[in-house]
């Protein structure tokens, strides 16, 4: 009787049957075929060098997509997400060069804490946070997963996707209440999204936390999709509306610098 102890890792792989391999080995395989030179990849192709069965490959995907770790490209094609590019700029050799500085000269001149955050699907995901030169500090912490309608990156996220993308997003989500001041009904959110999009930022006044100002915009990448975005956040009792939004030209310089870098 034949054994295949002898058998290296490619022919293992070739031999495996359609259900071998855990849920987390399946996934890793698919991350790597997204991942190949060539890509974005159609799902035929993601499916074979993964050999994962393809009703497996499409619901992986869908929460790789969520996370932020795989894109859905045009032509139901599906390429490297921003979470998968950062991971692998701080396995290489620490956070791309420039980010952290970019951060820290928006933090000090506009003296409030400021977050860098990535679009996940339904949420988005603060990557990391510099505390501003204030007798406060905000309960926010790198790693925390927020809703998009209620913060001020969320918004100018939502505001850079087609209407049809949003619509979906709501029906998904629902726009759950989370202080006295959410938009929790889907006319006032389309209508604040067309303020965002002529103002090119977006402000959270108290909508998501109380007491807590933002003003946020988004980071797109070169076909212009959102992949993040950048807040800069404060305290009612502190700064005014009026003075947070006089950072506007800042954080937009910010996520203009931002844009190569993720």
């Amino acid at each position: 009787m034949s054994t295949n102890a002898d058998e290296g890792p490619e022919a293992v792989r070739a031999g495996r049957t359609s259900a071998a391999g855990s849920a987390l080995e399946k996934s890793l395989r698919i991350l790597e075929a997204v991942a190949a030179p060539g890509g974005p990849h159609r799902l035929a192709d993601v499916t074979a060098a993964a050999a994962v069965p393809k009703s497996s490959t499409f619901r992986i995907l869908a929460s790789l997509i969520d996370q932020g770790y795989v894109r859905h490209e045009p032509e139901s094609r599906y390429g490297v997400g921003p979470r998968l590019r950062l991971l692998s700029a701080l396995v290489g050799g620490g956070e791309p060069p420039g980010i952290g500085r970019i951060l820290d000269e928006l933090r000090q001149t506009t003296g409030q804490t400021v977050h860098l955050a990535l679009y996940s699907g339904e949420t988005i995901t603060y990557i990391r946070k510099l505390e501003g030169d204030q007798p406060f500090r905000t309960a926010s912490r790198v790693g925390t997963r927020m809703p998009l309608h209620t913060t001020a990156i969320g918004k100018s996220i939502l505001a850079h996707l087609p209407a049809g993308e949003v619509r979906d997003l709501i029906a998904a989500t629902g726009l759950p209440r989370r202080t006295p001041h959410t938009l929790t009904t889907a006319r006032a959110l389309h209508t604040r999204l067309a303020e965002v999009r002529a103002r090119g930022f977006a402000v959270d006044d108290e909508e998501n936390e109380p007491t807590i100002r933002c003003i946020g915009a988004a980071i797109l990448d070169p076909a212009g999709q959102p992949v993040g975005g950048v807040s800069v956040t404060t305290v009612t009792f502190l700064v005014s509306r009026e003075e947070i939004e006089a950072y506007a030209p800042a954080l937009r310089a910010a996520t203009e610098a931002l844009a190569p870098l993720l």
